[in-house]
């Protein structure tokens, strides 16, 4: 099978699985993992934070920098497409006690200029705007990526009314590579960054929440209390540390296999795509109404083995990531062609569902 529906489902290399398999383990809610203790080290040197705190995934992190920053009755700005507002499960809300106000921005992202007006005035009737949230690379907006200058105009711009700010980073690398810019100038942007390790960069599981000592002290707690508290947690702490040594600069060449991916959809009647607007490894395209919705698209790829997540009603999304080569590119696009010349939409259903991340 050729598997686009995300970049989550990569499975570890052989030299990831090596590294598992030799990693240094120990009890890590004591604090007496050397390999995850290690990994928070790094990351947050590599960011130029003072500390980190691992996580088991990208939405506990996310949630855990919400706790750090909020208390029940705040509220965070979002934009409307933000994964932290719409995909998981409410956590501000039900875990935090925090009110999510969503706005518009061009490509899922916010400027200045969107959250000028927005903070809530300092009145008992209202709740407390505390919190900004940004992603990075957007995710169901269309995979676009901030330039610098737009992240550091909206830090200046929050911190001048006292405002903090939180990273989704679930692709911060894959931003990095495509944007040009480094970890710490991007870091610097925000009092705290989450960063998934499960996707572009191909680990089995695992997050990691940066920032200052204080916020990581609370992010700990936040974490205990969410049940994400770890024991012999080195070895998926090991995929990360071989992950950010191997695997960050090749996220290129899944970015120039998505833009391959986009220039030989464009050719195929009945589908739309834009591949001068494909910036990292995620492509998105639509389907004429007349051959059918995107879970009949997705059945019937999935008959003739390649795997794409429909976005609903015509909108699907591909993901390319390490275990998709140029050459699957070219054979999931003709399966495309295939289906469309021989009418999809009249071939039986096997499943159906929108892949959030």
């Amino acid at each position: 099978m050729i598997d686009l529906r995300s970049d989550t489902v990569t499975r570890p290399t052989d030299g990831m699985k090596a590294a598992m398999m030799a990693a240094e383990v120990g009890d890590d809610v004591m604090g007496e993992d050397p390999t995850v203790n290690q990994l928070e080290r790094d990351v947050a040197a590599l960011l130029g934070k003072e500390s980190a705190v691992y996580a088991c995934s990208g939405t506990q992190s996310n949630q855990m920098g919400v706790r750090a920053h909020c208390v029940p009755g705040d509220e965070l700005l979002i934009h409307g497409t933000g994964h932290i507002g719409i995909f998981e499960g409410g956590g501000p809300a039900a875990l935090s006690g925090v009110t999510v106000r969503q706005l518009t921005g061009d490509k899922g992202m916010l400027s200045v200029a969107d959250l000028d007006g927005q903070p809530r005035v300092d009145d008992q009737h209202y709740c407390r705007t505390r919190l900004i949230c940004l992603e990075n690379t957007t995710n169901i907006a269309g995979g676009y990526v901030y330039p610098l200058q737009q992240l550091r105009e909206v830090a200046d711009w929050a911190r001048s009314l006292g405002l903090k700010l939180h990273l989704d980073g679930a692709r911060f690398f894959n931003a990095c590579v495509a944007g040009g810019y480094s970890p710490a100038e991007m870091a610097a942007c925000f009092d705290t960054i989450s960063i998934c390790f499960s996707k572009g960069l191909g680990c089995p599981l695992g997050s990691i929440l940066v920032g200052s000592a204080d916020d990581m002290y609370r992010a700990r707690r936040a974490r205990k209390m969410f049940g994400g508290a770890l024991r012999q947690a080195g070895m998926v702490a090991a995929a990360a540390a071989y992950a950010l040594e191997h695997h960050v600069e090749r996220l290129a060449d899944d970015h120039s296999n998505a833009r391959l991916f986009a220039d030989l959809l464009s050719a195929v009647d009945g589908i739309s795509v834009r591949p001068e607007e494909v910036e990292s490894n995620l492509v998105f395209f639509e389907i004429e109404e007349e051959l059918g919705t995107a879970v009949q698209l997705k059945a019937a790829l999935a008959d003739d083995g390649v795997l794409i997540g429909p976005m609903g009603g015509q909108r699907m999304r591909a993901a390319t990531h390490l275990d998709v080569s140029a050459e699957d590119v070219h054979t999931a696009v003709k399966a495309i062609q295939s289906c469309v010349a021989t009418g999809f939409a009249e071939r039986e259903m096997t499943g159906s569902g929108p892949y959030s991340r």
